[in-house]
């Protein structure tokens, strides 16, 4: 390479690869199940949030005249429960406490999770077998023992149940991270870079990362989705949130000894979880057709 083809040669920095030009026709175009799943998600995350500054009767009130009220019950919509407490009120409660644990769950997952990938990436190679063995070991351990363990030593609640899917959702995030990463890593633009003098460190961040956060977006959706479903799967096993606070999973466990006399109590917690974890489920497959380049050229072209 001559001098003059030096001069030429574009700042390593700046040359990723720009938004293609057709993003606001794909934006016009988005797929269905974007819309549905984030229109799932508003309502969980608008719930949730509301229930911060309004519940149609305060938490946890009982009401033992109006004990199994059933739906439509004038001033308790969606009914009571077995201590006359708002069914709906419990719900909007539910979503507040699930809405916490997911998102500091999967937040801190994904943190530590994907620098954990991009380190073993990014590490020498007769490192790297090693270290992604590891990675795949920690796969192996299941959430549920692991809260139930965790509660064995720390007791149950809401620190136990968030832990136990820190703990899950850690190699996750790293295993996916570390595959993509070692392909951006193998582009000529990295070696490039190393040309210019800049450090691994550096290039795992700026480069690395920046090309591979629309899978890390994806991911932290169904992560999130799996969340919710530990979380209350936790709490209906009492290992999670304990009484007074409301949870889901809390509900459908009391909800079992009264299948007899009020089944339809249970329809309730268990459409909560259901719709919650399919509108982040569908918003992630959503998000994977529109960032992914792949999918982006076949279902939006």
């Amino acid at each position: 390479m001559s001098v003059t083809d030096i001069d030429t040669v574009p700042d390593v920095d700046t040359a990723i690869p720009a938004a293609p030009k057709s993003l606001w026709r794909r934006l016009r175009r988005l797929p269905i199940t974007l819309y549905l799943g984030g229109a799932l998600v508003s309502i969980f995350v608008f719930v949730a949030l509301l229930s911060f500054v309004w519940t149609p009767y305060p938490p946890n009130q009982l009401n033992m005249s109006n004990r199994l009220a059933p739906p439509g019950t004038p001033g308790f919509f969606l009914g009571t429960d077995r201590g006359g407490r708002d069914v709906m009120t419990e719900l909007m409660l539910g979503a507040r406490n699930s809405l916490y644990v997911s998102v500091v769950s999967t937040v801190v997952a994904m943190v530590v999770g994907s620098a954990i990938g991009l380190a073993v990436a990014g590490s020498n190679r007769y490192f790297q077998g090693p270290l992604t063995r590891l990675v795949d070991a920690g796969l192996a351990l299941p959430g549920i023992l692991t809260a139930l363990v965790l509660a064995a030593k720390l007791g149950p609640g809401n620190t136990t149940a968030t832990l136990a899917i820190i703990i899950w959702q850690i190699p996750v995030a790293a295993r996916v991270t570390i595959g993509p990463a070692r392909q951006v890593l193998a582009l000529d633009f990295v070696e490039a870079a190393y040309g210019y003098g800049r450090r691994k460190p550096y290039i795992l961040v700026r480069h690395v990362l920046q090309n591979i956060s629309p899978l890390l977006i994806v991911l932290g959706s169904v992560m999130f989705a799996a969340a919710i479903l530990i979380e209350a799967a936790l709490a209906f096993l009492g290992v999670g949130v304990q009484p007074p606070t409301s949870s889901w999973g809390r509900f459908l466990n009391e909800t079992q000894a009264l299948l007899d006399a009020a089944p339809y109590l249970m329809f309730f917690p268990g459409l909560a979880i259901v719709f919650t974890a399919l509108g982040f489920n569908l918003l992630g497959d959503g998000l994977r057709t529109v960032l992914d380049p792949q999918q982006s050229r076949s279902g939006l072209s």
